[in-house]
């Protein structure tokens, strides 16, 4: 029986173990189940409001949402408008647009900010009801819709189509100041997940 031998095999054990994890570790295996500390979480999940935001709690009254730009897409957020109880009918169509088109001009809040949320559309809009032959549901703008950006008509679009300044299926007829005839702009799946790859799609009214 060679013990001499036995005994460099068992002393050679430990070091071998010891080599397989230096091995081991080198590869980008971990060799032992002691945690590695690779920092904190990530605070806040882009384009999510985690509790009610304080500019939807502002101004009491009817409660709509609007759409603002997150990463590459539009998200709604919550929002109320101040509409007086008597306006009713085309009056009442343009007060909520009016009070959507200053809701998405302003600039969001601290928490829509943190949580990525931006806007496209420009201060100084203005929004009037439809002239003589337009459609009973046409929204006139004071800037030719042709002339906004992708982003801006999308998120125009989409928020007024999804409210009572709009007939509410899922398309809104928009003018601007000149005298070309409106045109019916759809909110669609496509615009809602990619509003810079082309404006919203429109039809000629008869």
């Amino acid at each position: 029986m060679n013990v001499r031998g036995n005994a460099r095999r068992l002393l050679a054990l430990p070091l071998l173990a010891g080599l397989s994890g230096v091995l081991l570790a080198g590869c980008g295996i971990r060799a032992t189940e002691v945690p590695t500390d690779f920092g904190p979480a990530p605070s806040r999940v882009r384009c999510s409001l985690t509790g009610p935001d304080a500019a939807s709690q502002s101004v009491r009254g009817v409660p709509v949402r609007v759409f603002l730009l997150c990463g590459s897409s539009l998200v709604a957020v919550d929002r109320s408008l101040p509409v007086p109880d008597g306006a009713v009918d085309s009056a009442r169509r343009v007060l909520v647009a009016q009070g959507l088109l200053d809701e998405l001009a302003g600039s969001p809040s601290s928490a829509e900010k943190g949580a990525g949320y931006t806007t496209d559309v420009t201060g100084g809009m203005r929004v009037a009801g439809p002239r003589p032959g337009d459609p009973d549901d046409a929204l006139r703008l004071s800037v030719s819709p042709g002339d906004l950006t992708s982003y801006a008509l999308a998120q125009l679009v989409c928020t007024f189509s999804d409210s009572a300044a709009a007939e509410g299926d899922g398309s809104v007829v928009l003018g601007g100041p000149g005298a070309e005839r409106p045109r019916r702009y759809a909110c669609t799946d496509e615009v809602r997940s990619r509003p810079g790859a082309k404006k919203p799609p429109s039809t000629a009214i008869a």
